[in-house]
């Protein structure tokens, strides 16, 4: 991926340039079943968050009529301020002592055999939010007996105690986005670093001795170089980490970051390959692609221990 020229600053106070037109394979058809009401009905009802709709994810049309969705769990404010994401920054709200319970209820109504739970970054809480998500998980597991529970966390400032907390719950896989390659995280991603999230991806693999999985994702689009986006994958692999994801970025609004280059799926299947080469159990790359998009369909080995 080459790197195009960089754009003219604007003048202050100028209107943000328009969003680029979609190519056609980011072009989606939304579904036109019952199925996707009763799902939105039922998160109404338990008055959960998902980060479907926070973040505005291209794909919860798809997602929420196949009745599964993203739990969002510790409010739908976070702390930071990253330059790709649509969820809302601002002072966060106390913990909802109830909503792991309200979680689990979700799950078994929605009988899925695979959950993805995250959160938004609560920097004001001293442990991150790690106590909750271990409440969640714990909450989920007592409901559901034998399913799998993968959690998205944030980056906990890569407390040894807030990843324990965690871990302590045993989710079966967890995930912790890198999100982009080493160059462009200072502006991507805030107050998050490169090292500290391999940094923690390194700790979760260390810390369970090799029996669950860990899980990332990068998103494509946003200007890296193939080189840069190779040595991050590598990087990923250096830590341990087992299952990836690459999608297209997409501009919420145009108060965010722009799109520099739309990532043709061919190209996605080239990355797809070369991530396989590197010993990634799992790869899913395309266009479309997100953290938990179709996480249900992996297929992954026993880990030791």
């Amino acid at each position: 991926m080459s790197l195009p020229p960089a754009p003219a600053p604007k003048a202050p106070n100028s209107p943000a340039p328009p969003r680029p037109r979609l190519p056609e394979w980011l072009r989606i058809k939304l579904p036109t079943t019952d199925r996707f009401a009763r799902t939105r009905n039922l998160l109404d009802e338990l008055k959960l968050h998902t980060v479907c709709e926070s973040a505005q994810c291209p794909n919860h049309w798809e997602c929420w009529s196949k009745g599964t969705a993203t739990f969002m769990i510790a409010g739908d404010r976070c702390t930071r301020a990253c330059g790709f994401c649509a969820v809302s920054t601002a002072k966060p709200f106390a913990l909802e002592a109830d909503e792991p319970e309200r979680v689990a209820e979700a799950t078994r109504r929605l009988r899925l055999r695979h959950v993805v739970i995250t959160a938004v970054a609560r920097d004001d809480l001293a442990d991150g939010g790690a106590d909750h998500f271990r409440k969640t998980i714990e909450a989920v597991r007592a409901l559901n007996p034998g399913i799998v529970i993968e959690v998205l966390t944030p980056d906990f400032l890569d407390r040894d105690e807030a990843i324990d907390c965690v871990l302590a719950a045993h989710p079966e896989i967890f995930n912790h986005n890198l999100e982009t390659v080493r160059r462009l995280t200072p502006e991507v991603r805030s107050r998050a670093t490169y090292e500290r999230s391999l940094s923690v991806l390194g700790k979760v693999k260390a810390k369970s001795g090799g029996r669950w999985h860990t899980k990332s994702g990068l998103m494509l689009g946003l200007g890296e170089t193939e080189a840069e986006l190779r040595e991050s994958m590598a990087d990923l692999r250096g830590v341990g980490c087992d299952i990836l994801t690459l999608g297209q970025y997409l501009q919420p609004t145009r108060q965010h970051l722009p799109v520099v280059e739309f990532v043709t799926p061919a190209k996605f299947a080239e990355h797809r390959e070369y991530a396989l080469a590197l010993g990634f159990v799992h790869v899913a790359s395309g266009p479309m692609v997100r953290s938990s998009y179709h996480a249900d369909e992996i297929k992954l080995p026993m880990m030791a221990g």
